[in-house]
């Protein structure tokens, strides 16, 4: 039986279905480098109950049978979590609404994941909002005490591929993992042109040298590396971030956890007012607008910062 179209009249005013709202911020976690490559941990329904997340492992040792069982060095460390809400508020003509609300939902899950993505990045690991205020995570990537310097290391030593090496010997002789890298984008043509001594380039290969953007994603010396505008701070139309000058962050994923809360919503309504960026209030019922707000709760935390290292280019942002 062929589906009717989506019309405004049909949806409750309060709250979209699941099955509106679902693939949205399914194709958020996916659009999130940060969230791709750390584990994902439980959060509360209602994403207001902390939850504490183990971020290192008890030590087991050998025992003869009847002996005094060994006690864990270190312990067990915990951080955490709470759900922090996020937000978006997107006014929408009625006319658009009414004529062509199918393409209207199409949109939205283009847009809807990639503006949530884009928050949970830059407040994961520059611990800021969007506006550049204090983010919502009391931990962040950007923490860590540990960066290199890309563009130090001449061509004859290794270029970019020894600064990348330097970077993850960091962490490693820290005594952590070292599994993958979040990158900006800009990143992609400092690999592409980096050469040897001889001309010839260093990454070549478009799938397994983290040059991807099909899907941006692949792998750089070895490890998984994911991209996102999160990393640098630098968005097309965002005059409020300045670039951070970070171009990847790379270091032990499993030194940080994310959750998603479940009470996800996107609400609408034709009735409602709204305060735009100058302070302007505008009425939805006079304006002739529908308000789209759409809401959900995410949680955020880190071990240990010093388990990362950051990666920026000589001179700060460009």
């Amino acid at each position: 039986m062929a589906t009717e179209p989506l019309q405004l009249s049909d949806v409750n005013a309060n709250l979209l279905p699941r099955n509106l709202t679902g693939p949205i911020f399914e194709r958020a976690n996916e659009l999130s480098a940060v969230m791709r490559l750390s584990r994902r941990v439980p959060l509360s329904m209602d994403a207001t109950t902390s939850i504490p997340v183990p971020l290192d492992v008890p030590t087991a040792d050998w025992v003869d049978e009847g002996a005094r069982k060994p006690l864990s060095s270190g312990g067990v460390g915990v951080k955490t979590m709470t759900g922090k809400k996020i937000a978006v508020l997107i006014p929408v003509s009625m006319e658009v609404a009414r004529t062509n609300a199918g393409g209207l939902w199409t949109q939205l899950q283009s847009d809807l994941p990639l503006a949530f993505a884009r928050a949970f990045d830059y407040a994961a690991i520059h611990g800021k909002s969007m506006k550049g205020a204090t983010g919502p995570f009391p931990g962040y990537l950007a923490q860590t005490t540990n960066t290199q310097t890309l563009g130090t290391s001449s061509q004859a030593t290794g270029g970019i591929y020894a600064d990348l090496v330097k970077g993850m010997e960091q962490v490693v002789d820290a005594d952590y993992d070292f599994s993958g890298f979040a990158a900006d984008s800009r990143l992609k043509p400092k690999l592409l042109l980096s050469t040897d001594t001889t001309g010839r380039p260093i990454f070549v290969d478009t799938t397994t040298q983290g040059t991807d953007a099909g899907s941006g994603q692949g792998t750089l010396i070895g490890e998984p590396i994911m991209y996102s505008r999160g990393v640098s701070g630098k968005y097309r139309r965002q005059s409020t971030l300045a670039d951070t000058g970070l171009r990847a962050i790379g270091g032990d994923w499993q030194q940080c956890a994310y959750g998603v809360g479940m009470d996800i919503s996107v609400k609408i309504s034709r009735e409602a007012t709204y305060v735009d960026e100058d302070g302007v209030v505008h009425s939805a019922f006079q304006e002739n607008l529908v308000l789209l707000l759409a809401e959900a709760y995410y949680g955020f935390v880190v071990g240990d910062a010093d388990a990362f290292v950051k990666y920026i280019v000589a001179g700060g942002g460009s």
